[in-house]
């Protein structure tokens, strides 16, 4: 099933990938009786043609250097084509600035839009850094969990609303929503975006899994719904999700305000960190040349993200799962099962698989894990099965 347009995924030789020295494949152990890795949201697909060859022209000239300025890089031009090509948001070069990653992004946005002991929005379930950032920067934590429906996660307008108080300065949004690849509706942005207004809150929009979007769905850019909510929007974006490349570490801010830009570059550049050559370079040939690869990526994704809700309701009962609407990600309800200690505990004891832990996401975390799906079909299966074993054993 894994050819399209000459790009395998299927055939991943999983001996291979145990070699690799990121964190994904290392953090809970080395060699062939470690714990199959599907904890962290990263790939295990092969890297798209274009963004290799730039890596392996830069090994051929010994090219790793100290990189352009960013703004002579082309990356900002490259943002607004990218940008008016996917999701038909025209802004101009000098809205963007390259930063280090998105998380970073979410540090600085906290340091500078708000005050220490002031009040940031979080929708949970959350990407853990979002509650990390918060907790660390000593803002307070304004928590507007989302409502968990048949169809998955939508806004609490109504707790929107209330949340927080006077001092509450930010909303920091998860969108597409990691880690239910949620997609949320034109409507239900409209009406976050009515309260934005009526508190006066800047917000913070990570969009990193914007490119990451399935059949049936469309992402719509926060910033976009109106020129008003365009001046008090920062967006958050990378090329490192969709095209397997986080550790060249290079993600772009995109901001609806000279006002906001200039209060984000109260940190300055080098404060912030240097910026790599390979990731500035990897990034505009993802851009520029990727799109057949990530098209092919995507294809492999949908039919993976079908064939565990398939799975699922014929050998997980009592497991909840909604197929996700974005990124590659599923987010697995184990609620009614009572898993001890906790899901992810019991996956890697029992099953021999690495999770990512539902209470990272925060309180409504708890009775979840999360499992990355961007493997090959036999890879997916092995770690479905361990996990379908384990509990069967356990009844």
């Amino acid at each position: 099933m894994g050819r399209h347009c000459d790009f395998d995924f299927d055939h991943l030789d999983l001996r291979r990938l145990r070699r690799r020295r990121g964190e994904k494949w290392r953090l809970f152990g080395e060699g062939p009786d470690a714990p199959l890795a599907a904890w962290v949201a990263e790939m295990d697909f092969p890297l798209a043609p274009p963004v290799r060859a730039v890596l392996e022209r830069a090994l051929e000239l010994d090219d790793v250097g100290y990189p352009l300025p960013p703004a002579r890089t082309g990356l900002p031009e490259a943002t607004a084509r990218r940008m008016a090509e996917r999701f038909g948001w025209q802004i101009v070069p000098e809205q963007v600035e390259v930063i280090t990653d998105v998380v970073q992004g979410l540090y600085v946005a906290l340091e500078t839009l708000s005050r220490p002991g002031e009040g940031a929005v979080v929708q949970t379930p959350i990407y853990p850094p979002f509650l990390a950032a918060v907790h660390d920067t000593g803002r307070r934590l304004d928590e507007n969990p989302l409502v968990l429906g048949e169809g998955g996660y939508v806004p609490d307008i109504a707790g929107l609303r209330a949340v927080g108080g006077p001092d509450t300065r930010l909303l920091l949004l998860c969108h597409p929503h990691n880690p239910s690849g949620r997609v949320f509706r034109r409507e239900e942005l409209a009406a976050i975006a009515e309260v934005v207004l009526e508190r006066d809150l800047v917000v913070v929009s990570d969009e990193i899994h914007a490119d990451l979007v399935y059949p049936g769905h469309r992402h719509i850019p926060f910033a976009t719904l109106s020129p008003e909510i365009a001046a008090r929007t920062l967006t958050l974006t990378s090329a490192t999700k969709a095209f397997n490349i986080p550790g060249l570490r290079c993600a772009v801010a995109i901001f609806g305000s000279e006002a906001l830009r200039d209060r984000f570059l109260r940190v300055p550049r080098s404060l912030r960190g240097g910026l790599g050559l390979l990731g500035i370079e990897a990034t505009l040939a993802a851009w520029s040349a990727g799109q057949p690869w990530l098209d092919a990526v995507l294809r492999y994704l949908d039919a993976n993200r079908r064939h565990i809700a398939e799975f699922v309701a014929a050998e997980m009962p009592g497991v909840g799962y909604t197929p996700p609407e974005a990124a590659i990600l599923a987010w697995l309800d184990f609620r009614r099962l009572d898993l001890r200690p906790t899901p992810r505990g019991f996956f890697l004891e029992q099953a021999g698989v690495a999770l990512g832990e539902g209470l990272d996401f925060g309180e409504p975390g708890r009775g979840f894990a999360r499992i990355t799906f961007a493997t090959s079909r036999a890879i997916l299966d092995e770690i479905l099965g361990r996990m379908a074993r384990a509990l069967r054993r356990r009844a």
